[in-house]
């Protein structure tokens, strides 16, 4: 079941289930979740990628900006280039909730491809995603603009709290492989 803004707010003030939200979502949340906003952009560096069985290393980044509260900043997503990009916001997700996400349509109306993934039951941290301007044009952004839609859902049953290694909103690994967990 998809948790409505009523209970949604009510988890927010009781166990901080999202962390610096806009004043919009705290006030009138649209539809069946929250909107959360961009936070960070990266453009990957360099290194090496590898996703092993028991390893893996993700490429260096290079964080190209980055929101800063009442300061107006904007980004040009670039035609054919792939960014990761945080959101401003963090999740303290308990056992008994997992998230996934949506991009807002004015994304996509404009070309940008967001890749998303799910947010496991006990992750705490900001999130991080793919977009790639798969348009013809550049598409400039503002930051703190909201750019993909959270909806939370009860897990029955009980979930296996998240045990990874993105635990609190890294986005790279680094320079080096790790063991994965």
């Amino acid at each position: 079941m998809v948790l409505g803004p009523k209970k949604l707010l009510e988890l927010v003030e009781k166990e901080k289930l999202v962390e610096n939200l806009s004043e919009r979502e705290l006030r009138d949340p649209e539809g069946a979740g929250f909107d959360l906003r961009l936070g960070e952009v990266h453009e990957i560096a360099g290194g090496t990628a590898f996703l092993g069985v028991d390893e893996r290393e993700t490429p260096e980044i290079a964080t190209v900006a980055k929101y800063e509260d009442g300061k107006s900043h904007r980004f040009t997503f670039e035609p054919g280039k792939y960014y990761l990009v945080s959101t401003i916001e963090k999740v303290n997700t308990p056992q008994n909730i997992t998230i996934n996400f949506k991009p807002r349509t004015t994304t996509f109306r404009s070309g940008l491809v967001m890749r998303t993934g799910n947010v496991a039951p006990g992750y705490c941290g900001k999130l991080t995603f793919g977009l790639m301007n798969a348009g013809p044009l550049p598409v400039t952004v503002e930051l703190g603009a909201r750019i993909v839609h959270a909806q939370f859902y009860w897990v029955d049953g009980g979930g296996s709290l998240y045990r990874g290694q993105w635990q609190g909103g890294r986005v790279t690994t680094g320079k080096r492989r790790e063991k994965q967990v």
